[in-house]
């Protein structure tokens, strides 16, 4: 008689993989995500068969190679800035977006800049038929560049295409979750497929030492769908964000074995495909109101990159029992910090108020350094007083309403200086010899609502 197949339950939400089914995920907590999927194929099975010997692997030492890896320049300025300077050959990336957002139009044409440099370049679609992609391509422009097409799901199918003949330099798979292979006994877009299918065209890439791009779709959080394990498996994450409100598209590197992490690039979505925005600051400042109160320069760092942001605050007295805060492109939490401390050590009066912050143009600021533009922001629609049109703001404010230094205070000014920016409100302690003339330095946050306070009177007094 038969031995019974061993089966096991996969969650398709993390991965996690139990030996009896139940209703909610105990890693995750996500609810009906268990899937039954054999367990000789799936995450974390066993062998499924005879035990190989193992061969012995040849071990090296730290001396010898090269001092950068080989890398593969596509032309595109932007792209090659998050990718540390072009990709790297027999490496893996995973490119992830919001549906619609422009992923297969921005690798399309760095597909079509690398093919006509002469790079053999292969694009895969398991979503579009090639007819698609070339009604794309000839919309684009791009119709006479040499890349190769197919349409397939199959990853054996794809690896033994991409083996006859000469390796290419770089193959595109758009996307990883519609692939399948045999080896693994459930439906595409599962976790195991997706692992399966990535582990196959991974290890095609450092043989054969292609680079291989995927594409991955994202949840309705914004994550990558599928197992977090493909994101530690590729060398670089990038992920191509944007709003549908706005024109412009974002490339930011979350992940990166050969370069900076936290890079952008910025593009601008026109009819003709993505355009590339070689100074970003002059984009999210473009249709500025530097005569309205409320709004602060903020003059911030993506990665290496200095970009300078407008800060919209708006601060209306209200009689409800609990007034509003909202945020569009910074921490909640970090908001509700900066008002207690302005209500705590400033004496400034918000509790009263709804408060309502935007970052212009839809960008997301990470960083702390927005703390003091921010509280300026506030302080300026609390008090209906504009701030001065020619300043920026930068600088990290604490629970105690000190205002701490942050870094590349140098590669911000001079950012502001480029742009026709002659003041700054920044930390004491990082204040330059080499900065702008009209740079003042502030150790209190108190400081900075005295002086807007005291520009506040003066206004009055004169009208």
């Amino acid at each position: 008689m038969a031995a019974k197949a061993k089966s096991q339950f996969v969650c398709q939400n993390c991965g996690a993989v139990s030996s009896r089914w139940q209703g909610r995920c105990e890693d995750c907590g996500e609810w009906n995500t268990l899937v039954e999927e054999s367990a000789t194929g799936g995450v974390g099975a066993g062998p499924g068969g005879v035990l190989r010997k193992g061969r012995v692997v040849a071990l090296t030492s730290l001396v010898g190679g090269s001092a950068e890896a080989p890398r593969v320049v596509t032309g595109i300025a932007e792209f090659d800035r998050v990718t540390g300077g072009g990709f790297v050959r027999g490496s893996a990336l995973l490119v992830g977006g919001d549906p619609g957002i422009g992923k297969s139009t921005l690798l399309l044409q760095a597909a079509a800049a690398l093919a006509n440099r002469g790079v053999p370049v292969v694009y895969v679609s398991g979503e579009e038929a090639a007819a698609q992609i070339q009604m794309r391509a000839e919309r684009l422009g791009l119709s006479q560049a040499p890349v190769r097409l197919a349409s397939e799901t199959s990853v054996e199918d794809i690896l033994a295409t991409l083996g006859d003949g000469k390796p290419p330099g770089l193959v595109v798979i758009d996307s990883i979750q519609t692939l399948w292979t045999e080896r693994a006994d459930s439906a595409p877009g599962t976790v195991t497929q997706v692992r399966a299918a990535s582990q196959a065209l991974i290890r095609y890439a450092k043989q054969s030492g292609a680079c291989v791009v995927f594409v991955g779709h994202v949840t309705k959080d914004g994550q990558i769908a599928g197992p977090r394990v493909v994101e530690h498996m590729v060398d670089a994450v990038l992920y191509f964000e944007g709003d549908g409100g706005h024109h412009y598209r974002i490339l930011r590197g979350v992940k990166n074995r050969f370069g900076p992490t936290d890079e952008i690039g910025v593009f601008e979505m026109t009819g003709a495909g993505l355009r590339e925005v070689a100074n970003p600051s002059e984009l999210f400042l473009g249709e500025r109101n530097a005569a309205t109160p409320g709004a602060a320069v903020f003059a911030g760092m993506e990665g290496t990159r200095p970009i300078l942001v407008e800060i919209q605050a708006l601060v209306a007295p209200t009689a409800m029992g609990t007034p509003r805060r909202a945020v569009i492109g910074w921490d909640q939490s970090r908001l509700a910090m900066i008002l207690a401390v302005l209500e705590t050590h400033c004496r400034v009066r918000l509790g009263d108020c709804e408060v309502y912050l935007n970052v212009a143009g839809g960008l997301r600021i990470d960083e702390p350094a927005a703390d003091l533009a921010v509280a300026a922001a506030l302080v300026s629609s609390r008090l209906g007083t504009p701030l001065p049109p020619d300043r920026v703001y930068f600088g990290e404010v604490s629970l105690s309403g000190a205002i701490r230094p942050v870094s590349h205070a140098g590669a911000r000014l001079k950012e502001a200086r480029k742009l026709g920016f002659g003041q700054a409100v920044m930390p004491a302690s990082a204040l330059e010899r080499d900065s702008l003339n009209g740079a003042t330095g502030v150790e209190q946050l108190a400081d900075l609502v005295a002086s807007i306070a005291a520009a506040s009177r003066l206004r009055e007094a004169a009208e």
